[in-house]
């Protein structure tokens, strides 16, 4: 097997998108063994919502990561589930606040403990020197925007 075939294994795309599978296994086991019916999505969702009540869906997508249809479809199904309610934001009626519900804030204080406790776990191979060291990079690299570019306040968006 020629050497240019192994370098696939170290190219960021194929290490981040491994990460990215250990890490949303790992939640998976831990949420349905704890009994919360949460995907990965769905809690930073919740958590953000949490944090900031009553943004509007396009400010939580951008909190987020995601771009607006998908998270529509989010907000959709934690609707669904009673876990989020829309309401009509009266300065921009096309626009849409979201609250958790009472049984959404419950979710998230039951899933919050368990998803801060599988952090280390994701990164069990690393110091936590190192953990420390990729969670900055990791948070560097991903300060992009939709273009790749390194957001700038100065720049028109």
């Amino acid at each position: 097997m020629p050497d240019h075939e192994l370098e696939i294994a170290t190219l960021p795309a194929t290490l981040i998108r491994r990460l990215h599978q250990i890490s949303v296994a790992r939640f998976a086991t831990v949420m349905s063994a704890a009994g919360l019916d949460l995907t990965p999505v769905q809690y930073t969702a919740i958590a953000a919502l949490d944090a900031r009540p009553g943004i509007d869906q396009a400010t939580l997508s951008g909190l987020i990561g995601y771009d607006r249809a998908t998270l529509g479809k989010v907000v959709e199904r934690l609707e669904i589930k009673q876990l989020v309610q829309r309401e009509i934001c009266p300065e921009d009626r096309r626009a849409r606040r979201l609250r958790l519900t009472e049984q959404g804030q419950s979710l998230f204080a039951a899933a919050r403990p368990n998803v801060e406790a599988i952090q280390p776990e994701i990164l069990s191979n690393l110091t936590p020197e190192e953990r420390e060291a990729l969670v900055r990079l990791l948070t560097k690299a991903t300060d992009v925007d939709a273009r790749g570019a390194p957001y700038d306040a100065d720049r028109p968006s």
